[in-house]
């Protein structure tokens, strides 16, 4: 990768729920080409659910989440939800994980949101709506720690979104690791 110019930086585009369980397909290649079309440039994305590591400007990338949304819109009828992290506030959120100290990352994810929820819709949070899981809402991530997998948990995207009034979209652990390391090369 060349040295980028000053202002652009490496960026990770995740999005909601396209090509899972055989819905929303959507291939990475026209994936590819929609941020290209929005302005990204050194487009590469990782496995086939939505992760697009992209070299922009802040403003390039500020635009980003309704531009690639309009764009899916346009081209496969998909309402597809599209949140950014500049990669140095990804690194942030692997640092400032707080289940880290129990070591079991595969019971680790991490929930984006489009926007910081408000202290208030925060505190109103239901710490036992899931009883074998826990949660931890930091800036504009949520932490989950669901050591029977997402599959059996009640802290789900539609519950976060409606309470906190927002939009999200959940990674595994390895995954967030993957795009940090990604957004370094």
């Amino acid at each position: 990768m060349l040295k980028p110019s000053p202002g652009v930086v490496r960026h990770v585009a995740l999005l909601r729920g396209i090509n899972v369980g055989g819905k929303n397909l959507l291939p990475m290649k026209e994936l590819v080409a929609l941020c290209e079309e929005a302005g990204a440039a050194e487009v590469s994305t990782y496995i086939q659910s939505g992760n697009v590591v992209f070299t922009a400007s802040k403003d390039v990338a500020a635009r980003l989440p309704a531009t690639l949304a309009a764009a899916i819109a346009r081209t496969r009828g998909l309402a597809v939800p599209v949140v950014v992290r500049e990669g140095s506030e990804l690194a942030r959120v692997v640092a400032s994980n707080p289940f880290a100290g129990d070591g079991n990352e595969d019971a680790w994810h991490v929930m984006f949101l489009a926007d910081a929820p408000a202290a208030d819709r925060v505190a109103a949070l239901d710490p036992a709506r899931s009883p074998t899981d826990r949660f931890a809402v930091v800036g504009s991530e949520v932490f989950l720690h669901c050591p029977e997998g997402l599959a059996r948990t009640k802290l789900t995207n539609a519950w976060f979104d409606a309470r906190l009034g927002t939009t999200s979209t959940c990674r595994n652990w390895r995954t967030v690791l993957t795009l940090v390391a990604m957004t370094q090369r």
